[in-house]
């Protein structure tokens, strides 16, 4: 009996029948929600030329939007590779041996994934000059804030990952001379990201939409470029905000095919290749005997 089968009983005609009842109401739920959704913009004169006319002139996405969109994207990929290198440093930290490097590690953890992440972007940015007698960077306060916290998420993530990886494939590693950092690194890691990978891309995909907190502290990101600023010289914040979750959408778009195409591509290079069948008769060699 197949897996399918036994997880899930295949619906017969009356449960088919519902199913596309459900579908329907629902897509037609859905339509009339979209529909009271132009209909008010429409009465509250949301939808006139003049308002969205803004985003039809080059000036508006040289000086705003496009401006807005690199600082995200800055701030994201440098917060990305931060937080995968912290989550990883410190899953290996939680799962070592030594309690000195195992309750620092997992304190550091608990704490960076308990504070609020704007509470954090406020306290790099105003706090720390305080200490260094220096100007905090708007764009290293956001990346400081977001890879303390999504780098913690990301470790406890690997942690599981690597707990997940059955124990047999660590003891084979040891049994054959294997140190405990080559396990790590060789074995139990790579197979933890690759189980982890969905979890690891959600959290990437909220690192995205985490770097418009940084408006709060003025940084030139999307939010504040693209919204705040076009909505503060053309008076049309609902039509800047509707171009800004549009591009918030597509980047996370492209980053999650892009996460898809890298599994796929590692789930093939990981199969094992098709055993060959050896010919009855090698060539050169005797044939076998079969006679009494």
């Amino acid at each position: 009996m197949s897996t399918d089968a036994v997880l899930y009983d295949h619906p017969g005609p009356r449960a088919r029948a519902r199913n596309r009842i459900l579908t329907v109401v629902f897509g037609l739920v859905l339509l009339g929600m979209l529909y009271w959704i132009y209909h008010r913009f429409d009465v509250k004169g949301q939808w006139a030329g003049a308002l969205w006319k803004p985003f039809t002139q080059s000036s508006t996405w040289t000086d705003y939007i496009l401006p807005g969109l690199k600082g995200t994207l800055v701030a994201a990929a440098i917060a990305m590779v931060l937080s995968l290198v912290f989550g990883i440093l410190f899953s290996v930290g939680r799962l070592s041996d030594h309690w000195w490097v195992r309750v620092p590690a997992g304190i550091v953890v608990e704490f960076f994934r308990a504070v609020p992440l704007l509470l954090m972007m406020f306290f790099i940015f105003f706090g720390i000059p305080f200490l260094t007698q220096q100007p905090m960077s708007p764009l290293w306060a956001v990346v400081i804030a977001l890879t303390l916290y999504n780098g913690s998420v990301l470790a406890e993530a690997f942690r599981a990952g690597v707990r997940s990886v059955p124990s047999g494939q660590s003891e084979a590693a040891y049994a054959i001379g294997m140190r405990k950092g080559q396990v790590m690194s060789q074995i139990l890691i790579p197979q933890a990201a690759r189980a982890m990978l969905p979890v690891i891309v959600s959290q990437l995909v909220v690192l995205v939409k985490d770097t418009a907190l940084g408006y709060i502290i003025s940084y030139n990101e999307l939010l504040q470029l693209g919204v705040n600023n076009v909505a503060a010289n053309f008076g049309n914040v609902i039509q800047a905000a509707m171009v800004a979750a549009a591009l918030y959408i597509t980047v996370n778009s492209i980053l999650t095919a892009v996460a898809g195409w890298l599994s796929r591509r590692t789930r093939r290079s990981g199969k094992a290749p098709r055993a060959t069948r050896a010919p009855a008769v090698l060539s050169g060699a005797a044939e076998p005997n079969t006679g009494a």
